[in-house]
């Protein structure tokens, strides 16, 4: 993973924590507002999107994407 990339994962727990401090977003399959990656994505001021099951297969290996943390939505 780059600096300014967007994390995109099935979901994440604390081993994952080095990543968010290179991603510009986080998106995950699986999650909520109270789950590792919402928590620490708030912690460093990241936007994330969780709980959009199936966006592994949605988006591509350097596919630009916006993602809207404050709306809950990901734009491809």
């Amino acid at each position: 993973m780059q600096t300014g990339d967007v994390l995109v994962a099935p979901s994440t727990d604390p081993g994952w924590t080095p990543l968010f401090l290179r991603a510009s977003a986080i998106v995950m399959e699986e999650g909520s507002s109270l789950s590792h990656g919402s928590i620490v994505a708030r912690e460093y001021g990241i936007p994330a999107v969780v709980n959009i099951p199936g966006v592994m297969k949605m988006i591509k290996d350097n596919q630009l994407i916006t993602v809207d943390g404050d709306e809950g939505k990901v734009y491809l």
